[in-house]
């Protein structure tokens, strides 16, 4: 009997989050990103979306929302200089990179590669 190899497109894609390292990984390889404490554990769709709000670069990958926030994944958000998020972001002390209010920041190249490839797949958050 011989199985034909599936298409890894047949398959979705899974991006895990794990607040302990502070780390997203995608596709085989694992990135640092800025997490919160408020950052929710699970299992989410992510969902692109339109932001006007400045800061963002127009989009985020939104994975979920409650009555006072909306959780997404996005550039690194810099408009507030004292908080030193491209700092924290380069950082090796995962601790140093518990920073936002929910949401988790990438760089922007890890965000358009992560947007290019997995926008509409399963996102996983761990502890």
């Amino acid at each position: 009997m011989i199985l034909e190899r599936a298409s890894a497109l047949s398959f979705p894609q899974m991006i895990l989050v794990n607040l302990t390292t502070a780390t997203i990984c995608f596709l085989g390889s694992c990135y640092p990103a800025l997490v919160g404490k408020d950052t929710p554990v699970g299992q989410f769709d992510v969902i692109p979306r339109k932001v006007l709000s400045p800061g963002y670069g127009g989009d985020v990958l939104q994975f979920a929302e409650n009555d006072k926030a909306w959780f997404g994944i996005h550039r690194v958000w810099l408009l507030r200089p004292e908080e030193h998020r491209e700092k924290r972001l380069k950082s090796s002390n995962p601790k140093e990179r518990v920073i936002s209010k929910g949401c988790i920041n990438v760089e922007p190249a890890v965000y358009e590669a992560l947007k290019d490839c997995c926008s509409h797949d399963r996102l996983t958050i761990e502890r």
